[in-house]
């Protein structure tokens, strides 16, 4: 099944402690049906010295379920994905749009 949410994506958190922020998908974990949200579902964590990096409790993002994500439109509403061929014969490509608006989405 094609991603309808990829990275680079902006989208709007619809539940959650988040609800209503908006933010960029960094990385989307399919499997999992989950994606990181630049400074969404920021947590805490206790982080060991290491070589690179200096240890102390630092914020990163953890991952939200997609079902609570949804891709906002130039607009800056939240809208629906749908999918639909876009030319003919062996030049057929398949695109992502807007529901909202029918708009296609670049990418």
């Amino acid at each position: 099944m094609a991603a309808k949410i990829r990275k680079g994506d902006r989208v709007v958190v619809l539940s959650g402690r988040d609800k209503g922020r908006t933010g960029e998908v960094i990385e989307v974990r399919p499997q999992e049906d989950r994606a990181l949200v630049r400074g969404i579902n920021m947590v805490k964590r206790h982080q060991k010295q290491t070589a690179q990096q200096d240890g102390g409790i630092i914020s990163k993002e953890s991952p939200i379920h997609l079902s609570n994500l949804a891709y906002t439109g130039r607009d800056g509403k939240p809208t629906r994905i749908g999918f639909k061929f876009v030319g003919d014969g062996r030049d057929r490509k398949k695109v992502r749009f807007a529901k909202r608006s029918g708009v296609e989405i670049d990418g």
